[in-house]
């Protein structure tokens, strides 16, 4: 064996050994084989503090019978901090949702746009684009209204019609048009990854978003979307600091199929997910997308996000 590595019997010698000379005195090998304050306190580590993750959830999640002042009320007394609304073409309306979230004292975090699916950004019938860049413009101006600094965009649908390809390259086209908005406005278009046969892999869906080579398209990461075909941790530490907003959903697989389950009642590895996270330094807000349910529904989410997510005992 080399001096260079020697092994751990000839330290002990070697440490013995210098331990009996008589610069260390009669009790040298028991000084020199102690602990260590530091190594004391290493041994008692503390658990890594919660992540600072702001806790949300859709609008659409909170019991509609109720005003919106009542639901963004109740929203915040169960716990959440920010709220995903939906595209709100109707300015009354969209005043009204406003209203109530400073009511409440809750911020309206983002907004889920609706028109990405019926009328997808690429197709190849330039009134169906239109309908659609017409509903993402609606969708920045609810935005900057709300004070929310991002818009969810699913960008492209591969279907027998639309390649691949083509999905790539009209998207990116069209989502150019709506760059001078989105700047104009200070809001962020976020990409997300979902059930759409596109961005099937995070290497694809950051490159994707890299040949934007601008600020204000980043990524919106769905955590239950990719266990189908991949593994939640790896897209986030691939994503990294392009990963603007997260969605969390929970996923099981079954004997004869799948289905959405509640958070930590599926196959999403929780724990890996929430170290991915601190990795990448993720700081923004993770916005639950499950079904709708009652305040006591709502509250317990609410406490399975501080578990699963944030790490709060």
């Amino acid at each position: 064996m080399s001096t260079e590595n020697p092994s751990r019997r000839d330290f002990l010698k070697t440490a013995v050994v210098t331990a009996c000379s008589p610069g260390l005195g009669p009790f040298g090998l028991s000084e020199l084989l102690a602990p260590s304050p530091a190594s004391s306190d290493m041994l008692a580590t503390s658990p890594p503090a919660p992540l600072p993750i702001k806790k949300g959830v859709l609008l659409d999640m909170l019991p509609a019978k109720l005003s919106y002042a009542d639901r963004l009320k109740m929203a915040r007394d169960v716990g959440f901090d920010v709220i995903q609304a939906p595209t709100t073409p109707d300015q009354h309306e969209a005043e009204e949702i406003k209203k109530a979230a400073d009511g409440a004292n809750l911020r309206i975090d983002s907004v889920m746009n609706m028109d990405h699916w019926q009328y997808p950004l690429s197709s190849s019938d330039a009134a169906v684009v239109e309908k659609s860049l017409a509903g993402m413009r609606t969708s920045l101006h609810n935005a900057k209204l709300w004070g929310s600094d991002a818009v969810l965009l699913v960008p492209a649908v591969v279907n027998p019609q639309t390649s691949y390809r083509d999905a790539w390259s009209r998207s990116q086209k069209e989502i150019r048009k709506l760059l001078l908005l989105a700047e104009e406005l200070k809001i962020v278009i976020a990409i997300e990854e979902v059930w759409n046969k596109f961005l099937l892999s995070p290497l694809e869906m950051a490159e994707y978003i890299k040949e934007f080579q601008s600020p204000w398209i980043q990524a919106w990461f769905d955590v239950g979307n990719v266990l189908l075909y991949g593994y939640p941790q790896d897209w986030i530490r691939t994503l990294g600091k392009s990963i603007v907003k997260v969605h969390l959903k929970d996923f099981k697989r079954k004997e004869n199929g799948y289905e959405w389950v509640n958070l930590g009642d599926g196959d999403v590895n929780w724990e890996a997910v929430r170290n991915a996270f601190r990795e990448i330094g993720y700081a923004g807000s993770a916005i639950a997308e499950l079904k709708a349910g009652d305040e006591a529904y709502l509250r317990d989410l609410s406490r399975r996000l501080d578990r699963l997510v944030l790490g709060r005992t």
